[in-house]
Formats: C-alpha cells, structure tokens, sequence
C-alpha cells in the first residue's frame, strides 16, 4: 500500500500540491474582495452572505448524495439549446440587477422550506401560463415574447429536472432561449456553500 501512496505523493508535490493542513478559521466571503451581496426582495433588501461558522456541514435532505432515478436523474449541463448555465457568482449578480427576475421552479412546499433571496416561486408545471408576468404578451397563437425579461431559473440541484421541464416548455411556447439562464447546482450546490436561505 505505501508503495502506492508514497509515489503519489511526490507526484503531488511536484505539481505544487503540498500536504493538506487544516485550515485557520476566519472570514468566509463570497470573494476575496466581497463579503456579502445586497439584493432587493418583496419585503425589502436582504444581505445574502455565506455560513460563518468554519465547521459547519451541509446536513439532512441536502446531505443526500444518491436519489431514485428515474425520477431523480442527473440533468444535462444545458437543458435547451441557446440556454446559459450559470454558477453562484452569475447568479448573486442576476440577483442584484433589477432587469432580471430570478424564478424558483420548484413546488411551493419546497419553495416555503428555504430559497434563495430575492427569487420569485412559478412552479415548473405553471411557467407557460404565467409568461405574463416574464414580459410575454397572449396573442392568437399562444404567446408573444418579443419584450420576454432576462430571468434565471434554478431547482433542487444537479439532480432536479423541475427548471429543465420548465425551461424546455417555456421555449416551445415562444420564449427566447438566448434570454434564460439556468442555475444547474440550484439549492444543493447554494446550502453546500452555505450562502443564505431564506427561513434560516
């Protein structure tokens, strides 16, 4: 066994690996330039920021690693063609510019259990009859996006299909696909870095 561990080790060392030390406890930011990120909300500026205790772990529902799939199912990095996939960061900056609406797809009982700041609940199964309020206009044919709003759309987590069906839906029913982002980590990835949930 050592002879395996012992050449590995080198290897890392050689490639600026050094041996892992604990860490000293101290600031955990956003960035090493920002701390926090005001966004506003329904009910006024919240501060998202992250967890400040150095030891704390991701416990409960968003400690789970393995679900049933189907339904559970890895989702693709991009659920549509012309759809961006954003990270954290993308998004706390879709979150602080008023132009964009940031949606949790998700079911309101998930929704009520925590989200993130500042975003609006349209379940995935009611997206297409709401794209009224995502700036579409009902025409004979269905809907008229062309003043469609940039939004964002998130879920549970890499393993969550609810903003990928939404996502998809809302395409076919004309919305432009170059004008949504998808948050793929959604509410796994955002609680694993222990930024801040609404309820908390």
């Amino acid at each position: 066994m050592f002879r395996t561990i012992l050449p590995l080790c080198a290897a890392m060392a050689a490639f600026g690996f050094g041996p892992v030390l604990a860490e000293e406890a101290g600031p955990v930011n956003i960035r090493p330039d920002i701390a926090t990120v005001t966004v506003q909300t329904e009910k006024g500026p919240v501060e998202i920021g992250r967890i400040q205790d150095n030891d704390h772990e991701v416990t409960g529902e968003w400690a789970r690693t393995s679900r049933a799939c189907p339904p559970f199912c890895i989702q693709p990095m991009s659920p549509a063609e012309g759809v961006t996939t954003i990270g954290e960061l993308e998004l706390l900056e879709m979150l602080a510019d008023p132009e964009v609406m940031v949606i949790d797809s998700r079911t309101p009982d998930w929704f009520a259990g925590g989200s993130i700041p500042g975003a609006v609940n349209i379940p995935y199964d009611r997206m297409v009859d709401r794209l009224g309020e995502l700036g579409c206009e009902p025409d004979f044919d269905g809907w008229d996006c062309e003043g469609a709003r940039r939004v964002a759309l998130f879920c549970n987590g890499l393993w969550c299909g609810q903003s990928p069906s939404a996502i998809r839906a809302i395409i076919a029913a004309g919305y432009p696909a170059e004008r949504i982002s998808y948050y793929r980590g959604g509410m796994q990835s955002w609680r694993v870095l222990g930024l801040s949930v609404t309820g908390d």
